[in-house]
């Protein structure tokens, strides 16, 4: 089995098709083409370039541009020195323009314009792949619009300038939604099987029910906790049987080499074709990666300043989300008004860092450890490396917690790293399962729980107690929705899910406006260690990095942009914006 990874020559096989044979004119002039579509290979190269729409690093990574809407900076789990953050304080207006508007429309038109040449295509058996893709995309691009917009226009062919459908008003969201679905699904049926994969990167029947689990949870919440609650439940139901599909298919699992031990996740995010970890694995060695954006020093780096962007002062992680991580023991560090006893506080410097999750040590940056990036990396990984880039860490500016999640160990020029971005992997639908039982059912059984998310909770927690209805009821204070949104939000950090997840729970109005805050530092060693604070510090002895922070209704939904609302009349300008 293949995993499925971008080919590199994807992007200038597109960019070649495209400026040779006038296909990213105008509609009509795109239509009028008659010397196209004679191939099997013509629709294969037109299909090559959806694969460069997906998510990449810097639609998570950058913190101030409106196009990496899904970036965890617009969130309430970290942001930088710069502290301009529109999206995430809640200060954002509308826009004159709008990328993420505009190009998901022009990739569904590209989409739609392989379908109808496809219909006329003799040997249709020959050309199924690239139809499933053509959908798969398709319905990928309306999620985006959904996510960010709610209603949408639902276009299902490529169209004329003067073809009055494009100027009509949106689509309900529901209507949208079923029509990704049945993409989707119909995309399923077309597409090989993981296993079948010949070329290396194509989209596979797995993937497609992977990512149905990601819209049907989303939008099953989404409706679920606005009151439409069969409407939701129908929803959560599709979710649970995409994910189980893929769980029953065997194709994917999670990547926990033993070599690596609890290190293990920290290193798959920055696996690369060479020396790059202590047991020397590589790409292939990674079977949890369903979906991604491929990369690679040589041929396709990165070309984001992304260990730099990542490692130490660059990102500012917020004390909401130091506290979110389970003590070893599977508890809280604080439970019903009861302190876990297995939590040791926050007097030294450190010591909130004992006794948890022991991922909390491998994506955030322990007090006290050392540290290498690319420009002094590390050369064996046997503990000995001379020269670490930071030695005896101690934290002295931002909020007092940093980040090491995708800073890459290993000596390699700016920009030029070749990790792979995980556009969907394997613990995202383990978690979207547990999720959509739970909220389809108001419960899970301790089996369900331990077939999905407990996979994901123990991968580097061999120690840690599974989370299991008796470890809900027996300990007052907690309840089983949140520790399954704990586990989420822990696993899926700085992958551009946190905000999103926020919006279909409807609970960014409690959680965005809250003060960003840093550690303790009344009272504690940092006191000693940092003796000058330029914060504000709370009635908690915690520094505050922001505060004054809003959110309201109308900003569950983006405004359209002003041009897009001038060029079409019918157009509906979201609820709050006008």
């Amino acid at each position: 089995m293949k995993k499925h990874t971008i080919p590199y020559l994807f992007a200038a096989l597109s960019f070649s098709l495209l400026t040779q044979s006038c296909l990213d004119l105008e509609p009509k002039e795109q239509l009028a083409e008659t010397n196209y579509w004679q191939s099997t290979n013509d629709f294969k190269l037109f299909a090559n370039q959806f694969y460069g729409w997906v998510r990449q690093f810097s639609d998570v990574m950058y913190s101030q541009s409106d196009k990496p809407a899904h970036s965890d900076y617009f969130s309430d789990l970290f942001t930088n020195k710069d502290l301009r953050n529109l999206y995430s304080n809640g200060t954002n207006t509308v826009l004159p323009s709008d990328g993420n508007y505009t190009s998901n429309y022009a990739h569904i038109r590209r989409t739609n314009l392989l379908l109808k040449n496809a219909e006329n295509y003799a040997s249709s058996g020959e050309i199924q792949q690239y139809v499933g893709e053509a959908k798969f995309f398709r319905a990928y691009s309306y999620f985006d619009l959904v996510q960010l917009y709610g209603n949408a226009i639902i276009v299902d062919h490529p169209m004329e300038l003067t073809d009055p459908n494009m100027y009509v008003k949106q689509n309900d969201r529901s209507e949208v939604v079923d029509f990704i679905i049945k993409d989707l699904q119909e995309a399923t049926d077309l597409l090989p099987k993981a296993a079948e994969i010949t070329e290396e990167g194509r989209v596979s029947s797995e993937c497609c029910q992977a990512f149905l689990s990601r819209v049907a949870l989303y939008e099953g919440t989404w409706q679920k906790f606005r009151g439409n609650v069969e409407r939701g439940k129908a929803l959560l139901d599709i979710a649970v049987k995409a994910a189980e599909k893929v769980m029953n298919s065997k194709a994917y699992s999670l990547f926990a080499p033993e070599a690596l031990g609890e290190s293990a996740q920290k290193y798959m995010f920055i696996l690369e074709n060479t020396k790059c970890n202590p047991a020397g694995l590589q790409k292939s060695d990674n079977k949890e990666y369903i979906f991604v954006r491929r990369y690679d020093e040589i041929i396709n780096p990165i070309n984001w300043n992304i260990t730099q962007s990542s490692l130490n002062n660059a990102i500012w992680i917020t004390r909401k989300f130091a506290n979110m991580y389970l003590c070893q023991n599977g508890l809280p560090i604080s439970y019903g008004g009861v302190v876990n006893p297995q939590f040791q506080g926050y007097d030294k410097i450190d010591s909130e860092f004992e006794n948890r999750d022991n991922r909390m040590r491998y994506t955030m940056m322990r007090p006290h450890d050392n540290f290498w990036n690319n420009q002094k990396p590390r050369t064996t990984w046997d503990g000995k490396d001379p020269n670490p880039f930071i030695v005896n860490f101690i934290p002295k500016t931002g909020t007092g917690y940093h980040n090491q999640k995708w800073a890459t160990e290993r000596l390699v020029s700016d920009k030029n790293e070749g990790y792979d971005y995980p556009v969907i992997r394997y613990a995202e639908v383990l978690l979207n399962y547990a999720e959509a039982v739970f909220e389809r059912d108001e419960a899970i059984s301790d089996t369900d729980l331990d077939r999905s998310l407990n996979l994901v909770r123990l991968r580097v927690n061999p120690e840690m107690k599974p989370l299991s209805n008796n470890l809900i009821n027996t300990h007052n204070g907690m309840d089983m929705r949140t520790e399954i949104r704990r586990e989420r939000t822990i696993e899926l950090f700085n992958e551009g899910f946190r905000l999103d997840d926020l919006k279909r729970w409807k609970t960014a109005e409690t959680e965005m406006p809250m003060d960003l805050v840093g550690v303790k530092w009344k009272g504690t060693e940092y006191e000693t260690v940092w003796p000058t604070c330029p914060y504000p510090i709370n009635g908690d002895g915690c520094i505050v990095i922001e505060s004054g922070r809003q959110w309201e209704e109308k900003h569950y939904l983006f405004p359209l942009p002003t041009d897009q609302l001038q060029m079409n009349p019918n157009l509906e300008q979201n609820p709050g914006w006008e």
